[in-house]
């Protein structure tokens, strides 16, 4: 506690550091007081069918993502997540198209353009995916509940583009909020948005677990004290996912510059085992969403029976895709975020080497060859622990509490967490004081959602 007290202070005492994290705390509220503003013509009192959607399934996942504010028919109902899917288009697009190709490797000012295309497709995502959800908001809310309906349940045509816009322009602000985080404030504002959201449904989560298993045949306190040391069991599997490394030594030659020797020591090059970070999740989450649009859209039984396989995220289809997309995504964003070539390259500039290996082309594959080994293992790793609340699910533990046993709700609360603290800690060290931990320092993700 003392060792907690000194820490605070000492942050406190770092202008800068103070001063980002007052400013990320202020964009928060905001965020979190937007999640409660319902969309104009909807009445709050009667949205008891839409929140109790938004506890179990697909949607219950997309509602924590937002904070609650999709049960809420809030207007951030659609959240972050059409940016995100713009961010996967784009990043995509890069390794087909010559064009962002170029862009990729054009520096700062290529980096501006794809975020300014990433932002006009986020448009384009939001447009699709807000007459969805007014569809299900329709189906789910009694036609009283929606002041603007005329007689016979038909829906004003003012409601539904205000309400279209309104959504658009929601998501559009949270992205904005996201990008004052990053750069005025502390960690990675997107991925700092999508944890409040996850941490806002989690009170609620635990509360109905424990009521839950509180009733008759529910397994009483002992269970429900079970089920906790299990959470935290799977939370330090998850931080062993995130902070593992395998290193690869590196032999620097002596070397004589003037009067004095430099090289001559051997360092190690740490390489994750899970160097995608919650990214792989974050992309196949994403996708997984398309069918619910579809079938809101659809007009055909087929294709909505079809797109009605993939939305119950317990089912055995939904969890087979969606563990062999975070495999796939794992060596996909791994390669664009890891270049061997580079690194032979650099290590050979800074006169050194791997011991038994020659430089240049056999360093590169050799460092290939490593990351694909352990890459292997670490996405295997990622997709069953992606795949856990379904698993546990069926031993009785409720559909919104289950989804905190792995997933991409426990992956990001985890990653975003410790990438976090990583730049706190690197802003008392750089003021040589104190880090957060005794025994080390902490491995923060290295931004876990690079461009976005």
């Amino acid at each position: 506690m003392k060792r907690l007290i000194e820490i605070i202070k000492n942050i406190w005492k770092i202008e800068d550091l103070r001063k980002r994290i007052l400013y990320t705390i202020g964009i928060i509220l905001i965020y979190r007081l937007g999640a409660y503003i319902v969309l104009p013509g909807v009445d709050p009192s009667q949205l008891s069918n839409l929140q109790q959607q938004g506890t179990e399934g697909l949607l219950g996942l997309l509602n924590m993502f937002s904070g609650g504010a999709f049960s809420n028919a809030s207007i951030f109902a659609l959240g972050i997540m059409p940016y995100i899917t713009a961010s996967i288009v784009v990043q995509l697009l890069g390794l087909a198209i010559p064009y962002f190709q170029k862009l990729q490797k054009e520096g700062e000012s290529g980096r501006n353009k794809l975020n300014q295309i990433t932002r006009w497709l986020t448009i384009v995502v939001t447009a699709f995916q807000a007459p969805a959800y007014l569809v299900n908001l329709r189906s789910q809310l009694p036609a009283e509940a929606i002041y603007p309906f005329i007689a016979g349940g038909s829906p004003s045509t003012f409601f539904t583009i205000s309400s279209i816009i309104i959504l658009i322009s929601g998501t559009l602000f949270i992205m904005w909020l996201g990008e004052r985080i990053t750069d005025k404030g502390i960690g990675n504002g997107i991925s700092l948005i999508i944890m409040i959201g996850i941490i806002a449904r989690l009170p609620f989560a635990l509360f109905g677990e424990f009521v839950s298993r509180m009733e008759q045949q529910g397994g009483g306190l002992v269970f429900f004290i079970i089920e906790l040391a299990a959470l935290v069991f799977v939370i330090l599997l998850c931080i062993l996912l995130v902070q593992g490394t395998r290193r690869i030594p590196v032999q620097y030659a002596k070397r004589m510059v003037g009067n004095k020797q430099y090289g001559g020591t051997r360092q190690y090059i740490p390489i994750k085992v899970n160097a995608a970070g919650v990214m792989p999740i974050i992309f196949a989450q994403a996708i997984m969403f398309l069918p619910m649009t579809i079938a809101g859209f659809a007009s055909s039984d087929t294709i909505s029976s079809w797109a009605g396989s993939f939305l119950n995220m317990y089912g055995f289809w939904y969890n087979l895709v969606f563990f062999l997309m975070i495999v796939f995504f794992t060596y996909f964003y791994t390669a664009i975020t890891i270049n061997p070539k580079q690194m032979a390259e650099d290590i050979k500039k800074n006169g050194g080497f791997i011991p038994g290996v020659k430089p240049g082309k056999k360093t590169s594959e050799f460092i290939d060859n490593i990351i694909s080994r352990i890459t292997l293992p670490g996405s295997i790793f990622l997709g069953i622990v992606a795949i856990l609340p379904a698993l546990v699910a069926q031993a009785g533990i409720t559909g919104e509490f289950s989804q905190f046993y792995g997933g991409t709700s426990l992956l990001i609360l985890v990653g975003v967490v410790l990438d976090t603290l990583h730049q706190i800690e690197s802003h008392l060290l750089m003021r040589h004081y104190d880090g957060l931990m005794k025994s080390g320092r902490i491995k923060g993700r290295s931004g876990a959602f690079g461009g976005i």
